[in-house]
């Protein structure tokens, strides 16, 4: 059964400003949660129908947080998505870390993000490709956002993500790694030669990577394209589309 104050908390988290004040974020979905309750984070509390929960209490570590039983209906009462799933968790947000050093690694920087999905998908496709770390705009969408936390699918218990000014952060490493940047006017990225501990900045989905931004970008590469009529629509790629070609280009050339 359900108090009326976890009814309460657990709508409010799904706005950012409580989410902020609890330190804690929601998930929802049966391979998120198994993937959630391998990781690392620290769940406070499982809510689910009795039917999952009798599949899966071997799943559940001893102690491991509360675990509340609700019907479908009580269920959907609680959940952020429009067909509400069997099982949704209220978990703990990490402390912060140390920024990750590009220098022994491949980075992802997004430069103001602002699609759920995009970022999501961006963080899933990371996971793909064995890159463990994605640092993030002020500005770019909030990882803990329902909606992101949803499309990475799990992906967000592998992969870190982090906040800062990226200006600083690119400063930091200026003429120490290469920093590859999607711009129409950029090198046929098919024919470069692409190293494996770098920086690739992924733009915002209207506006592309930043003029300020830009100034850190040491190579400009484009993705082709060959389809017909190489001057008409479309003029662009998905954000998450242009990140996920590009780290598949840049690890075929590792």
């Amino acid at each position: 059964m359900i108090t009326k104050n976890e009814l309460k908390k657990i709508r409010a988290l799904g706005q950012k400003k409580y989410r902020d004040r609890y330190r804690e974020f929601l998930a929802e979905g049966d391979k998120i949660i198994k993937e959630v309750i391998e990781s690392n984070f620290h769940i406070s509390a499982i809510y689910a129908t009795s039917l999952w929960l009798d599949k899966n209490k071997n799943k559940i570590p001893a102690g491991c947080c509360n675990i509340i039983s609700l019907t479908q209906s009580e269920l959907k009462s609680i959940s952020q998505q429009t067909t509400p799933n069997q099982v949704l968790a209220v978990i703990k947000m990490p402390e912060g870390k140390e920024l990750p050093n590009p220098q022994n690694q491949l980075i992802i920087i997004t430069d103001n993000i602002q699609d759920p999905g995009n970022l999501g998908t961006i963080i899933r496709t990371a996971d793909w490709f064995g890159i463990n770390n994605i640092v993030c705009s002020e500005d770019t969408v909030e990882l803990y956002n329902p909606k992101v936390i949803q499309a990475t699918m799990g992906s967000f218990c592998r992969v870190a993500i982090y906040y800062t000014n990226i200006i600083d952060y690119l400063r930091l490493h200026k003429n120490k790694v290469p920093v590859y940047g999607s711009f129409l006017s950029g090198k046929n990225a098919l024919e470069h030669n692409f190293q494996q501990n770098a920086v690739v900045v992924v733009g915002n989905e209207s506006q592309g990577i930043s003029a300020e931004t830009e100034k850190f970008v040491t190579h400009k590469i484009n993705i082709p394209k060959f389809g017909k009529g190489h001057n008409l629509k479309p003029d662009s790629l998905n954000a998450s589309v242009a990140a996920a070609i590009m780290m598949a280009i840049i690890r075929s050339k590792g």
